[in-house]
């Protein structure tokens, strides 16, 4: 269960113009895996804090926007030892539990970028919907 979530930094940067095609990678990974408690009331937990970097690149050369943070994952005791071994043996997470993280980092990151692209005057990093008119053609109703 995830029980919080902070950035610790975020950078937007503009370096020239945005004129003509935009390539805009989108890229989320998981920096570091740390044993950590939490205090919930009287009570300390422990939990296990997934530190992550989040990336935006508009290319060629038009800006960045960079998110470090954390997030706090608590489950029960032997399942965090499971967790924390697996990270210092070959730097994984099991994949039931990463698309979880996943999910939560991009949900936050992805409106944060979109708050901050549009500060320093950077395209969307993500597809925003769009209205599309379609032409309309006279029906005769016969009543």
């Amino acid at each position: 269960m995830i029980v919080g979530f902070g950035f610790t930094k975020l950078s937007a940067e503009k370096k020239e113009a945005a004129k003509g095609k935009i390539d805009i990678n989108n890229n989320v990974s998981i920096k570091d895996v740390q044993e950590d408690s939490f205090s919930m009331g009287k009570d300390t937990q422990n939990v296990i804090k997934f530190i992550f970097e989040f990336t935006s690149k508009y290319e060629p050369n038009v800006g960045t926007i960079l998110f470090e943070g954390e997030l706090l994952y608590m489950e029960e005791q032997k399942k965090n030892k499971e967790i924390l071994n697996s990270w210092k043996k070959d730097k994984k997470i099991p994949k039931e539990l990463m698309a979880g993280l996943l999910n939560t980092i991009l949900t936050k990151c992805n409106v944060q970028a979109l708050i901050l692209s549009q500060q320093v005057n950077l395209p969307p990093p993500i597809p925003l919907p769009k209205v599309q008119m379609a032409e309309q053609t006279e029906k005769n109703y016969i009543g």
